[in-house]
């Protein structure tokens, strides 16, 4: 045994060499050590078959390689770089969109193969000139730099309808409830346990319970600057949570009577309590500045009526109403006054009561059983930028799309900050404050907007220059800083409030492509050199050359050089590529 168990030790040592060693080898390895222990045994043999060599198949021959059609894969790079831009372009991102369809259709018309000559090309460049089209028409139905911001619904005027729900008398349970945490919460407005309260409380729990949970939530971001500017006020903290019903904390909502932001401020009330307000800019959806407003009104309608709840009436039914009220009522009390319906609308009357049902749910709402998750502020912070610069450059340089530029900034009414000489100080995401002042000085002045000016000509009026250039007179006017009566002066200069025609297709189209591709936007465009949009034309029978050049303002050569034409010979339907006169054109006729 103790002999077995020495020649089992003598070949254990050697397994592992097995991995590494030659098949053969091995075997003979093993075949001598147990030679050896054999004999040490009395001659016993154990025998080792050997195993024959293993055969290395031979590899399979590489197939041979499918030859690449060259056509297909410049198309396929010319569709991702047009994809490229229709992603740049819902960012908001104008120029880097510009950049990746000049790339995509300049890859059409410098390949060897020419966007003329090959059909499949040709083909697949009309298809991308008619999709970028498309495009530039979607962008600028959504946002050409001059159309107003969307604004939200306001939630004051469906909590106003509120008689079309089935309101029923709210339970005893409820009434115990909110009597208990009236009495362990504090309110620095006198809250009264009336049956008008207590049905607010019990429809914000039922019906209305996924409106309060957002405004909540919502609400949760604004709710500690508000408080701040009240506290300094010395008003009522308990008046932060007014634009629960009003707006539901919306910085852009709009209710049907045109009351507009978090605090639903009508126009001349805003700018009788501060808020500019004009063709570029909004500032009752200033969060901040609004409530700032919000906070002199208040003080002012409470040294009038001296009175919280008549104070909060007069805010929704105005000062005026509310005067009038008392005074034909001889009542000076809101719940004896609002009793009946003889001396104010339903709106005011159901008003005070839904303000203070929110307020209690507010100030406590697991208790009434809202998980509230709140919305964190964002991380703000301040860039003074010069006069007219396009939000949808302040984005591409911070890395961000417009729509959060817009959200940070949701006094600007159009996708522009006003075009009035001056800096104006701009919210950017926290961290991107300093690559913007940087792109800023970097940038020349003609590259913050594409704007379109018209220079007034002797004997013509505000009426006369918008139907020529077909603008609304009023938008006209009102982005001149004008009234639509005013007279204009030969040689005045007229921001004409639309984008360029040229705006998206003719940065990106081909008379764009066969130039230099930058990521800079067009340039300031003055009408005294009228500016035709670049378009692509479909040949119609008749049609020449020269005709088409006296039409469009341009050259022959112009129009062979952009299309690559040998002749002068044209194909009924051929797409032809037209160049404005901007500046090298006009000089080359």
């Amino acid at each position: 045994t103790g002999l077995r168990r020495r020649c089992y030790s003598a070949v254990s040592p050697i397994r592992p060499m097995l991995k590494h060693f030659k098949l053969l080898t091995a075997v003979a390895v093993v075949t001598s050590v147990s030679a050896a222990c054999s004999s040490a045994q009395g001659g016993r043999v154990t025998q080792v078959t050997p195993q024959p060599p293993v055969t290395v198949q031979p590899a399979a021959p590489a197939p041979a390689a499918v030859p690449v059609d060259p056509v297909l894969d410049l198309l396929a790079r010319a569709d991702r770089h047009f994809e490229t831009g229709r992603y740049e372009l819902t960012l908001g991102h104008l120029a880097r969109a510009k950049v990746a369809f000049n790339t995509s259709l300049e890859l059409l018309l410098e390949s060897p193969h020419g966007a003329q000559a090959d059909v499949r090309v040709k083909e697949h460049f009309n298809r991308l000139v008619d999709r970028i089209a498309a495009l530039e028409l979607a962008a600028l139905a959504t946002g050409d730099g001059f159309t107003e911001q969307t604004a939200e619904p306001a939630s004051i005027d469906e909590l106003l309808a509120i008689s079309t729900f089935d309101t029923t008398a709210p339970t005893a349970a409820t009434a115990e409830h909110v009597q208990a945490d009236l009495q362990q919460t504090a309110h620095d407005i006198p809250i009264p346990l009336n049956e008008r309260v207590l049905r607010y409380v019990e429809l914000f729990q039922g019906r209305l319970r996924e409106f309060l949970a957002s405004g909540l939530q919502r609400g949760a971001q604004y709710l500690p600057m508000i408080q701040s500017v009240f506290r300094a006020e010395g008003l009522p903290l308990d008046l932060a949570y007014v634009p629960l019903i009003e707006s539901a904390f919306k910085p852009t909502a709009l209710s049907r009577a045109k009351a507009k932001g978090v605090w639903q401020f009508m126009s001349a009330t805003g700018r009788e309590n501060g808020l500019k307000q004009d063709w570029f800019i909004d500032e009752r959806s200033d969060p901040a500045k609004s409530t700032v407003a919000a906070a002199k009104y208040f003080k002012t309608l409470y040294r009038t009526f001296d009175d919280w709840h008549l104070a909060m009436a007069s805010y929704n039914g105005g000062p005026g109403r509310m005067q009038r009220a008392i005074r034909r009522s001889g009542r000076d009390d809101f719940w004896t006054l609002t009793s009946t319906s003889q001396f104010l609308p339903r709106e005011t009357r159901d008003y005070v009561p839904m303000i203070l049902a929110a307020v209690i749910i507010a100030k406590n709402p697991t208790q009434y059983g809202f998980d509230v998750i709140p919305t964190l502020e964002a991380a703000v912070e301040t860039v003074e930028v010069p006069a007219a610069v396009d939000l949808r450059r302040v984005a591409e340089w911070a890395g961000r799309s417009a729509d959060e530029i817009q959200q940070l900034n949701p006094e600007l009414r159009r996708w522009t900050t006003p075009i009035r000489v001056g800096t104006y100080k701009l919210k950017v995401p926290a961290g991107t404050a300093d690559v913007v002042r940087e792109r800023i000085q970097d940038a020349g002045p003609n590259s913050f907007n594409a704007l379109q000016w018209h220079v007034v000509k002797r004997g013509e009026t505000l009426s006369a220059i918008a139907k020529k250039l077909r603008v609304n007179r009023t938008d006209l006017a009102e982005a001149n800083y004008l009234k639509a009566a005013s007279k204009v002066t030969s040689g005045q200069k007229l921001l004409i409030p639309r984008m360029p025609s040229v705006a998206l297709l003719a940065r990106a189209s081909v008379s764009g492509a066969v130039q230099t591709a930058s990521a800079e936007p067009a340039a300031t465009l003055d009408s005294a050199t009228e500016v035709a949009p670049a378009v692509v034309h479909r040949v119609k029978p008749g049609e020449t050359l020269f005709a088409l050049a006296r039409r469009y303002q341009t050259t022959i050569e112009q129009l062979k050089r952009l299309n690559r034409l040998v002749g002068s010979t044209l194909r009924v339907g051929a797409r032809l590529v037209i160049s404005s006169p901007l500046g090298s054109n006009a000089q080359q006729q």
